[in-house]
């Protein structure tokens, strides 16, 4: 099939080549021409691993090309994708559907044959009625078919997520759209993954209803986590012990430091929105939201408090920039905050992230970055894993303490064993987990 997809950022890049891989001819268009030219050039603008290759195959065997002119690709597509970004409104709290609805226009400009239409973008419910009614108003004699498929990606783990999918959920109000849709992912449920075909509307609020429940897991066992250290329980039993329970699974049940990235934060927002808007106020959502929003900051609170109640004049390492190990997305990530606020409070930061330091110069506040967690640690009076990337896991701890001034090393992640890091001579501050401060 002959598939334009428009946005070619983290969504758009990772389901066309998904689809090229299956043998669709795939046009990825975005009017950013440094995104598209780096793209021909095999330069990727996002980290994800298997990408760079996968889009160098596709490229190479011919059915995967980039564009920035719409003209060149949607005219002669039977389906164009829309996978632009839909950020939050910092004003209202709302979707920002301005990019979606610019594209919605130019397609209408651009169509010809019968075509269908399809948000890959997460939208609020009505979006696709809308972005019809735009098409019918732009171009009245445009002849399509308006349809939600919502993505449900994991940032490094995307690819596997869409070549082997748990489901794909497709919502359609025009019957002409169901066997162009059963054709495009036919690759896909050959392979038993599960097609469900709804409504349009009942497509678009599954994924923010997905995504809003997932979010509410880590929100409870952070909550219980707090809990564990009031009491001098375990969060990892605890969790481990309501997750086996397979009404609850064991997913998402690991305490941290508050969940980021670019779904959670503005799809459990923008829910919370729409909810309101339609006077059915979701409140389990809203209180996600918000003791979501405080756990960032008081997880600087546990570190200034892990250093004696001050900061001021310390040096303080961290290690994991990123809102999750595998990306180089640092959108609504915690160490954003929880760096903000021990600068507030004094402290001069040394960074580094496998991946995330480009984006995180964007974002952070000055702090100096390093080339790895052993240069990192050079002089700090603390040592905090904010991010659990596999290169954490196994730190030379013998190496870390001659190269810090006080051995603290407050692990945000419970990534290790209380005794190994006491062992080297280490304070150790976890999370949810008893017997916290202990000392070799």
């Amino acid at each position: 099939m002959k598939i334009t997809m428009i946005g070619s950022g983290y969504v758009g890049l990772v389901s066309g080549v998904c689809l090229a891989e299956y043998g669709h001819d795939i046009v990825c268009m975005d009017k950013d021409v440094a995104k598209i030219e780096g793209l021909r050039a095999g330069k990727m603008p996002i980290f994800e691993p298997g990408l760079e290759e996968m889009v160098r195959d596709n490229v190479k065997a011919g059915r995967l090309t980039f564009s920035t002119d719409m003209a060149d690709c949607v005219p002669d597509s039977e389906v164009v994708f829309i996978g632009v970004g839909t950020p939050t409104n910092k004003e209202t709290g709302h979707a920002d559907l301005k990019y979606v609805y610019a594209v919605a226009e130019e397609i209408a400009r651009h169509v010809k044959d019968f075509t269908v239409v399809v948000t890959k973008s997460t939208v609020p419910v009505g979006t696709g009625d809308e972005v019809e009614r735009i098409i019918a108003r732009t171009n009245p004699k445009a002849d399509v078919a308006v349809v939600s498929n919502p993505e449900f990606l994991r940032e490094g783990a995307a690819i596997k997520d869409f070549m082997i999918p748990n489901r794909i959920v497709v919502g359609l109000e025009d019957q002409r759209a169901r066997p162009v849709m059963t054709e495009v992912y036919r690759p896909l449920f050959i392979n038993q993954a599960p097609l469900m075909i709804t409504t349009r509307r009942t497509s678009e609020l599954i994924k923010y209803a997905a995504n809003a429940f997932l979010a509410m897991k880590i929100t409870y066992i952070n909550e219980m986590a707090d809990l564990c250290e009031a009491v001098g329980a375990n969060v990892q039993e605890v969790a481990r012990g309501i997750g086996l329970d397979n009404r609850i699974g064991t997913k998402f049940l690991h305490a941290g430091p508050g969940y980021g990235g670019s779904c959670f934060p503005k799809d459990t927002l923008a829910l919370v929105k729409t909810a309101q808007d339609y006077d059915a106020p979701t409140q389990l959502v809203e209180a996600t939201v918000a003791v979501n929003e405080a756990r960032k900051a008081k997880m600087a609170t546990k570190v200034i408090k892990a250093a004696g109640g001050s900061v001021a004049g310390k040096t303080i390492t961290v290690l994991g920039l990123t809102f999750k190990p595998e990306t180089d997305d640092m959108r609504d990530s915690p160490a954003i905050v929880i760096i903000e606020e021990l600068v507030k409070a004094g402290a001069t930061i040394r960074g580094y992230d496998p991946e995330g330091m480009e984006n995180a110069r964007a974002v952070l506040p000055p702090i100096t970055y390093c080339d790895g967690p052993y240069q990192a640690a050079e002089g700090a009076d603390a040592v905090v894993i904010v991010t659990e990337w596999n290169e954490f896991r196994a730190l030379d701890l013998k190496r870390i303490k001659v190269a810090v001034k006080t051995p603290l090393l407050v692990d945000l992640r419970n990534i290790y064993r209380r005794d190994e890091v006491a062992r080297h001579g280490f304070r150790y501050i976890c999370v949810g987990r008893p017997g916290e401060e202990i000392t070799a």
